[in-house]
């Protein structure tokens, strides 16, 4: 055994070994809390930011459409819808015009011919229908480039150095790239004058970010490419921009689900299975977008507030306190159909409609924080058929 001395010192080191590790545990604990929080705010920032695009992309593809339509055939008009069309689906495009010579060269190669075009874009003119043809190619060559080695071709040439030239002719002479260049040269003034506008842009509401972002949007809606050409700006502010039209689509679409919520009338006329559907699928869509903003909101709040964006909508003051109040409407629609339902036929299933329509107060109590008079009263009537009819 050994002696006190000695006992007392393995003790003390044990006890400064483990407060170290606890304390080690701890910092770990925040770094991953702190990493969760920072990933679901970047996953929803990348998803409303591409909500965003698409939908800008799409407006404007309507727009060019619709001119198109009306009877403008000149080469000029025809070029943004195709750069258009190759974004919505999400490829980058290279190459929308290849040379004849370009062409015949690329018989050699034998790629595989290109995938039917989506059923939902109309390309009714062999101009416009070139260009997923051209971007299939590219895409071959280069695919073909990694796996064809140092393989000769017929002409005593290496099939990669043939490859890479020809691929590069195709980008020099790519008219998707000229349209950039112009677009960069034609607008430069005016893109110094939005990135000035940008740059000192301040708000007070964040009403006034989505008139702003519609005005940006609709000044920058005439380039081929909006990304590529503000590429080759380097002062343009695209972290301000990004942050302004991030805040102005969540802020979009939240109130957008606010006046669907307020709006929202349950039909006499569907069952009582299709009414509480409805009803349950409209709060689980107001619950997702209510904690996913307040799961971001420490870190987006930051920002925006380093940026000069409106922020406080966030917070239970502002908006997201608006919507948790609405709730109690669908709360209302809820109980009051369950409360007919067993007023009206009642017998073996009362129930579970009872637990049913409790199930739902309870949480949209617990989500909104309370209830008001009006939804405490619909409450009480439910409550009474629980205590007024003898249990089957």
């Amino acid at each position: 055994m050994l002696p006190n001395g000695e006992d007392d010192s393995d003790l003390m080191r044990l006890v400064k070994e483990l407060q170290a590790s606890l304390m080690r545990n701890d910092k770990l604990e925040k770094e991953n809390h702190d990493l969760r929080q920072e990933v679901a705010r970047l996953r929803a920032q990348v998803s409303n930011l591409k909500a965003h695009d698409n939908e800008r992309k799409s407006m404007l593809w309507k727009k060019l459409q619709s001119s198109y339509d009306g009877g403008n055939t000149d080469g000029t008009n025809l070029k943004a819808p195709e750069s258009v069309k190759s974004n919505i689906k999400g490829q980058e495009v290279r190459n929308p015009h290849l040379k004849p010579t370009i062409k015949e060269q690329s018989i050699a190669i034998k790629p595989p011919p290109p995938p039917p075009l989506p059923s939902k874009t109309t390309l009714g003119k062999r101009s416009v229908r070139r260009a997923p043809e051209v971007v299939e190619l590219y895409r071959a060559l280069t695919k073909r480039e990694s796996h064809m080695g140092n393989r000769i071709n017929q002409n005593g040439v290496s099939s990669p150095a043939f490859n890479r030239n020809m691929i590069g002719e195709i980008e020099h002479r790519s008219k998707y790239l000229s349209d950039i260049k112009s677009d960069t040269d034609r607008h430069r003034d005016h893109i110094h004058f939005l990135i000035s506008k940008v740059e000192a842009a301040t708000f007070t509401d964040i009403s006034e970010v989505e008139t702003f972002v519609r005005w940006i949007d609709d000044e920058l809606s005439s380039l081929v490419d909006e990304r590529a050409v503000l590429k080759n700006f380097p002062k343009w502010p695209e972290r301000k921009a990004d942050s302004l039209r991030e805040a102005a689509c969540n802020y979009k679409g939240l109130k957008n689900l606010e006046t669907e919520i307020l709006s929202f009338k349950d039909n006499p006329k569907d069952s009582l299975t299709q009414a509480v559907q409805k009803i349950q699928s409209l709060q689980d869509r107001l619950e997702e977008s209510v904690n996913s903003t307040e799961r971001i909101r420490d870190s987006t709040g930051k920002r925006y507030k380093d940026l000069q964006i409106p922020w406080e909508w966030m917070l239970d003051t502002g908006l997201i306190g608006q919507l948790k109040y609405s709730s109690l409407r669908l709360a209302q629609a809820y109980m009051k159909r369950i409360t007919n339902e067993l007023e009206t036929n009642g017998g073996a299933k009362e129930g579970n409609l009872m637990l049913q329509g409790v199930r739902f107060a309870y949480t949209i109590h617990q989500f909104a924080g309370g209830f008001d008079e009006e939804t405490l009263h619909t409450f009480n009537e439910l409550k009474k058929i629980s205590t007024s009819q003898p249990r089957r």
